[in-house]
């Protein structure tokens, strides 16, 4: 089968189009054609040799793909040969063909291209576990995505404000800040010229945002807890801003506030199984229902992945990248 692997660890140069053996679904898993993948910051930090892949999972990129079932391993039987599918996995989307848990697959929401579903799984179960799960989004409360053109911003914006939560966003560009208003964000903020702390707790009249959804970390940190509601709930997923960060302790207490993160790729197969279930019960309906849209910004060949991560280092880019397979 086509790959494209990590040849040599450092610039997007190090991805390299080679073939490798097909492999076969052990029992539990199936095995897609893919069609697409998404590509993501995670397989950038893997790219750069600072993020390996978790014991047992395949060394090539990709986090999530789309395609179709073209073998079962044993016990599966909620798929069939056949069945058009996007999946989350471990790792091994860079490929022609990819092992997936079946529990880990979701169907292509109605209305979907291959493409637009293989943009799906990585983002959306990111945001449901760590808005909706952990810091425990509640009708009323008003939310804070920092990097809202973002690929998990984007899809942040839009499952927030499905519910009818209201949304602030954070972008670097008046084109950017435009598309998150556009997607449903009631304030966009550009971090350039503006603000957001001040934003954010003159727009709530003193009452500042209830859950933030942090990728940036660092020195963002300490101003999000200034902006936080009493009894707010900042989780972070991601320190591009930078690993440490310095907080007045008095905020937190003062403020009830909790700090949370996690990461999802390493969890085991039982607790992503509950997150689709529970996507595709929440968040599907509203997808096939046109509420919440796919937002791809440009699409690469399997062969062109180095093209597709540099585009995503540049930080140009407003929602996903995905990767075709012919």
């Amino acid at each position: 089968m086509r790959v494209a692997e990590i040849a040599q660890p450092g610039p997007p140069e190090g991805l390299r189009a080679t073939t490798r053996p097909t492999p076969t679904p052990a029992s539990g898993e199936v095995l897609i054609k893919v069609a697409a993948a998404g590509v993501n910051r995670p397989d950038v930090a893997q790219r750069r040799g600072v993020y390996p892949p978790p014991p047992g999972a395949s060394d090539i990129p990709g986090l999530e793909v789309s395609g179709k079932i073209v073998a079962l391993g044993g016990g599966v039987n909620q798929w069939r040969v056949g069945d058009a599918v996007c999946a989350l996995v471990a790792g091994g989307g860079y490929a022609e063909y990819c092992l997936a848990p079946a529990p880990q697959c979701l169907p292509i929401p109605k209305g979907l291209s291959l493409v637009e579903a293989a943009s799906l799984p990585e983002t959306f179960f990111t945001v449901w576990v760590n808005v909706f799960d952990r810091a425990r989004l509640a009708q009323g409360d008003i939310f804070l995505v920092q990097g809202g053109s973002s690929g998990i911003g984007v899809s942040a914006i839009q499952m927030v404000k499905s519910f009818g939560n209201k949304v602030f966003a954070t972008a670097g560009s008046a084109e950017k800040c435009a598309a998150c208003v556009a997607l449903g964000a009631d304030r966009a903020i550009n971090y350039k010229t503006e603000d957001f702390v001040e934003v954010v707790m003159r727009e709530t009249g003193g009452h500042g945002a209830d859950v933030v959804l942090d990728m940036v970390a660092g020195e963002y940190l300490e101003r999000e807890i200034k902006c936080l509601a009493d009894e707010g709930r900042i989780s972070v997923i991601a320190s591009l801003g930078g690993a440490k960060s310095t907080i007045f302790m008095p905020d937190i207490t003062r403020k009830r506030a909790t700090i949370t993160g996690s990461t999802l790729r390493p969890r085991p197969v039982e607790f992503k199984a509950a997150v689709a279930a529970a996507l595709r019960e929440k968040i599907w309906p509203k997808i096939e229902a046109g509420a919440i849209k796919p937002v791809i910004y440009r699409t690469f060949a399997l062969e062109d992945a180095a093209k597709a991560h540099a585009l995503m280092e540049s930080s140009q880019h407003i929602g996903k990248i995905v990767l075709t397979l012919s």
